[in-house]
């Protein structure tokens, strides 16, 4: 993947990847495990390097110096020191998530992917060009200036740890939009200066600048970095503040020279044409979204599907839905697939009593309000609500009773708990759930598959055992659904993280440890844990099984 997404990246005049995300999944409820490899600090080690590897190293015959060359993508790893342990699963994108923490004192893990894996690569290029600090402040882990700022702005994080602990020099780069100011509420997606809030804008620069820190990214303004560096020569005058940015900028002109920029920035259009989309890096990715499906559930080998039977697929109600900035989706009622594509595999009707078997496609439980409620806030709670992985309501009853780490000195300081005890939380989309049960009601003994697009960990109790199969992905086409449900293609995927036997054990799991939660065993004996998935002959057990084990 990584060479093939690099020569198309180099193609398009892109010469750094803002990625791999290496973040572990250690709290399932966080928005952003979407985008995780997996909860295994082995797995996301070995994923992360062979990413970077691909993304970083040269041809030969394109070469320019120790791997690096005119095929070659600096990767810029985050979300430094780790971003997945979010307290309650809320994101640092926004004030309410703006802490990470450690119950389980389980900091070190969540520096593997980067110290064992990209920062130790087997190629020439040696080490990912460069690091991404996540928003989150990590929460009560710096024991030299005990600070507890948001990683960007941590001295501790970048220079203590990352440059000098692990002798990591190549660029570090700020997440988007850490100096500019907050929203007015915890759930306003805005800036994210989280633990200097009460300081200036030119003030926050400065921060960054002495935490050791290269880029900010996302800020096209340069007077707030001007006035930084005035800063820093009152303070430590000008040689000092000098050498300061000359330092950044060799870092910064190391990622242009070893990918051959400054010889030649210029692309060949008809090159671009041929290489971005070929019919080859296609049918790879392709594949790819086949090996991903994960089918968990096959009661007596109903899958697959081969005869052009006859499929009742049900229309699915899709409620109302904003985006990161509030901006709102309207609500529809309709199939969730392209019928015309399921007439290639399957006759289809819309009456349950002339089908074979049903197919249900259906979203993971989703959550409204991702951890905070303004009606809540404005009604006299703290705003704080659970973030539920379960379609039917769900209420609190043993969440911690007061959190680990609270506070928002500028927008909402009167609030030093952000415990949701006791609060309840229905899934947006909890039709879903209302669909599977209604169609199999109108099946009735005939089998139902449910195909389910997930985003995160989620409760299967409360369908499974009505269910013939189900067959999970992470967001792919729905032909590659298709290809396995058909048996034109075998299911290979195995679960990357562990899916919870109930809101229970995820309340009583600990943010920063993986694999602490106690897995859902279904209606045939399986358990939903990680590395566990199916085939056409049962579990599967292979060298990813084998090399890759909870620990």
């Amino acid at each position: 993947f990584g060479e093939i997404a690099a020569k198309e990246y180099r193609a398009l005049g892109i010469t750094t990847a803002l990625s791999p995300q290496i973040d572990l999944g250690t709290e399932p409820r966080w928005y952003r495990i979407a985008y995780v490899f997996s909860e295994s600090p082995e797995l996301v080690k070995a994923m992360g390097k062979a990413y970077v590897e691909g993304f970083q190293t040269s041809g030969k015959d394109t070469e320019i110096n120790s791997g690096w060359g005119y095929e070659s993508v600096n990767a810029m790893v985050k979300h430094w020191p780790g971003g997945g342990p979010e307290e309650g699963g809320r994101d640092a994108h926004w004030a309410m998530g703006k802490f990470a923490v450690y119950p389980g004192d389980n900091f070190k893990d969540h520096l593997k992917p980067f110290t064992e894996g990209a920062f130790k690569l087997d190629g020439g290029t040696q080490k990912a060009a460069a690091v991404m600090p996540y928003y989150t402040i990590s929460f009560g882990r710096d024991d030299i200036y005990n600070e507890n700022v948001g990683n960007g702005f941590s001295k501790y994080m970048i220079t203590e740890l990352l440059r000098d602990k692990y002798g990591y020099d190549g660029v570090v780069c700020t997440d988007w939009l850490i100096t500019a100011d907050e929203g007015k509420t915890p759930g306003t997606f805005a800036g994210k200066p989280w633990g200097t809030e009460a300081l200036s804008v030119a003030e926050r620069h400065y921060k960054v600048l002495k935490a050791g820190v290269d880029q900010f990214g996302g800020n096209n303004e340069k007077g707030p970095v001007l006035e930084a560096y005035q800063m820093g020569v009152k303070e430590f005058g000008e040689d000092y503040m000098r050498k300061r940015f000359e330092r950044s900028a060799v870092r910064l002109l190391k990622n242009i020279f070893r990918t051959g920029l400054f010889e030649n920035p210029y692309l060949n259009i008809q090159e671009t044409k041929e290489i971005v989309g070929n019919a080859e890096f296609m049918q790879a990715g392709y594949e790819a979204q086949v090996k991903s499906v994960v089918m968990l559930k096959n009661k007596d080998q109903v899958l697959p599907i081969k005869e052009k039977k006859t499929v009742y697929i049900p229309k699915i109600y899709t409620p109302i839905s904003t985006d990161w900035w509030g901006i709102p989706t309207p609500a529809t009622f309709d199939y969730p697939v392209d019928l015309e594509l399921i007439k290639k595999y399957y006759k289809i009707t819309d009456n349950p009593k002339e089908a074979d078997f049903a197919l249900v496609f259906v979203r993971n439980p989703q959550t409204k309000e991702a951890g905070y409620s303004e009606v809540d806030r404005k009604e006299g709670g703290n705003g704080y609500v659970p973030i539920s992985l379960q379609y039917e309501t769900y209420t609190a009853t043993t969440a911690r009773e007061k959190s680990i780490a609270a506070g928002d000195p500028v927008v909402d300081p009167e609030i030093t708990n952000r415990s949701y005890k006791g609060k309840s939380s229905t899934s947006s989309n909890i039709m879903d759930l209302r669909t599977i049960e209604d169609t199999k009601m109108l099946m009735g003994d005939k089998p139902v598959i449910v195909s389910v697009t997930a985003n995160k960990p989620m409760i299967f109790s409360e369908f499974e055992s009505q269910v013939e199969g189900i067959v999970l992905n992470f967001g792919i086409s729905t032909q590659a659904v298709m290809d396995i449900v058909s048996g034109k293609q075998e299911p290979s995927g195995l679960l990357p993280l562990q899916m919870p036997a109930n809101m229970e054990t995820v309340e009583a799991q600990q943010e920063d440890v993986p694999f602490d939660m106690i897995p859902y065993q279904d209606s045939e004996g399986n358990t939903y844990d990680f590395g566990f998935g199916l085939d056409w002959n049962g579990v599967i057990k292979d060298k990813r099984t084998l090399k890759f084990k909870k620990q």
